[in-house]
């Protein structure tokens, strides 16, 4: 076995190393679509059509967006009030059908309620007007919604800092106003200063967790009787939009320029900030979901432009985002076992030309 031989072999050994490589640490994977002023805040995956689902800030339309950016209508509803926005989405399984949390901006008449769809013949099962409580400031806002394993949804009022409860009749009531909501600073001058609870996820052990915009803080709250306490944090996460729980057990939080991921090994009592990355502000993020693989997506939906009128759009974007930290650990261990298959392949290799050696010796 020549020199040559040899050399030749162990290159293409490295190179298809280095393609194993590249296939196990994978690549982001980035969803560009496109549909006519579409502004999409609110963002779902539906794991049984293995499609996103998007809301509209400017169409009473929920959207499926295919892996590839194939973009086809799967809910039109004319029969809402005429230019109500589709904010938060939520897909209930268990029961096919998807919650949307439906507001309409000023100087509309006001309007806050939930709808939720079919998911296959795209037929409403119930329009849920979500009622004021006594003595609020401002109009409420509908904003994000969550589904539990019983049927019953939660939505976070944006504007008045409480959160409502509409079970699987549809029908709807305030089901948390903590004190806990309230007691903390907002931070002002900012583009989420107006904006208090908004993101909001359930947990499988009986409890939601949600994230509140103008103070940066998370909050725990009981599913059956709606009692809150703050989660202590190592940081605020200022700005807050939409949450996500991976199937670890971490949590993501968007905001319009940051992707925080956040664990806790006490049950949400405390919790720590361990990795975050900076987004698009210019695409602003609204929304973040955890699809197939426990892979996470953030949305670019540019609502900002739609909420102030001054653009026509029709290009928006999903995005998959990665924790650094984890993703480099990930590469460190691929690395390792990458490593330890090279030592063997060469003392194989070396073992074999010794073989051939001694063999030509025989023959000689």
């Amino acid at each position: 076995m020549s020199k040559h031989s040899f050399t030749n072999s162990t290159l293409l050994f490295l190179f298809f190393a280095v393609q194993i490589s590249t296939l196990l640490a994978g690549d982001f994977h980035v969803i560009n679509f496109r549909s006519p002023n579409l502004f999409p805040e609110g963002l779902a995956w539906d794991p049984t059509a293995q499609h996103f689902l998007v809301g509209s800030l400017r169409h009473r339309t929920i959207s499926a967006v295919s892996d590839a950016g194939v973009v086809e209508t799967l809910i039109s509803d004319p029969s809402l009030p005429e230019n109500v926005t589709v904010l938060g989405l939520a897909v209930d399984s268990r029961n096919h059908r998807v919650l949307a949390a439906l507001h309409a901006l000023e100087p509309l008449p006001e309007f806050n309620a939930l709808a939720a769809y079919d998911l296959r013949s795209g037929r409403r099962l119930f329009l849920s007007a979500l009622p004021s409580a006594a003595g609020d400031e401002r109009r409420p806002i509908a904003n994000d919604v969550a589904a539990d394993f019983g049927g019953n949804a939660y939505v976070t009022n944006a504007a008045g800092n409480y959160i409502w409860k509409v079970n699987n009749n549809g029908e709807a009531w305030i089901f948390s106003k903590s004190a806990r909501f309230t007691e903390h600073a907002v931070v002002g001058d900012t583009v989420y200063s107006v904006c208090g609870l908004n993101g909001i996820v359930h947990v499988s052990k009986g409890y939601l967790l949600v994230v509140q915009s103008n103070t940066g803080k998370m909050f725990k709250v009981d599913a059956e009787d709606g009692s809150a306490r703050e989660v202590l944090l190592n940081e605020d996460l200022m700005g807050a939009d939409d949450v996500a729980l991976r199937g670890d057990g971490v949590v993501l939080v968007v905001s319009y320029n940051k992707l925080w991921f956040v664990k806790s090994n006490d049950g949400w009592a405390q919790a720590s900030v361990f990795d975050k990355i900076d987004l698009d502000s210019e695409g602003f993020p609204t929304s973040v979901v955890v699809a197939e693989s426990d892979r996470t997506y953030v949305l670019h939906g540019r609502v900002m432009e739609g909420t102030l009128g001054i653009s026509q759009r029709e290009s928006f974007k999903i995005e998959e985002v990665r924790s650094p930290k984890e993703n480099q650990g990930e590469n460190v261990w691929i690395y390792v076992m990458l490593g330890f298959a090279l030592f063997y392949f060469l003392f194989w290799r070396f073992q074999m030309k010794q073989l051939v050696k001694n063999m030509d010796k025989k023959i000689n």
